[in-house]
């Protein structure tokens, strides 16, 4: 019998929903790009151009705000699953938007994971519809069952 296949009586190891994974994969690198958004906004603190409309006063205050997001980031990517996580993952994604208003190109960032959070809520939620789908239909290869 094949390696890849389980032989019969086997225990099965149930699979991390794919919801799960793709949404806190995408908060995980939301976080380390908001990092490299507060190196870019510390580097460029004294330059008259590649500001928003809003500046932060102080180095600071630049890594107090950059360093919050990313902690808070990090921490709802391991809170997905959880009940209100995708809701809170969902709120996040309002600030990393907001660091356009002190750097210019957040606003095209921010877009760009908002698109891939919204992809991954609804692509993880049909792959686990059909994961449940096959279960149902396939219960001797059930793992969640």
């Amino acid at each position: 019998m094949s390696k890849d296949r389980p032989a019969p009586g086997d225990r099965i190891k149930p699979k991390k929903p794919a919801r799960v994974q793709f949404t806190s994969t995408v908060l995980a690198l939301e976080a380390f790009c908001v990092a490299f958004a507060a190196v870019a906004l510390y580097g460029l603190r004294d330059m008259p151009y590649e500001k928003g409309p809003f500046e932060l006063p102080t180095p600071t205050a630049i890594w107090v705000a950059g360093g919050t997001l990313f902690v808070v980031l990090l921490v709802l990517s391991r809170m997905m699953g959880t009940p209100g996580g995708y809701v809170a993952g969902s709120v996040a994604q309002v600030p990393v938007l907001a660091m356009g208003l002190v750097l210019t190109m957040m606003w095209v960032v921010g877009v760009i994971f908002v698109i891939m959070w919204v992809v991954s809520l609804r692509l993880g939620g049909r792959i686990d519809r059909e994961r449940a789908e096959y279960d149902a239909a396939h219960p001797e290869t059930a793992p969640n069952a």
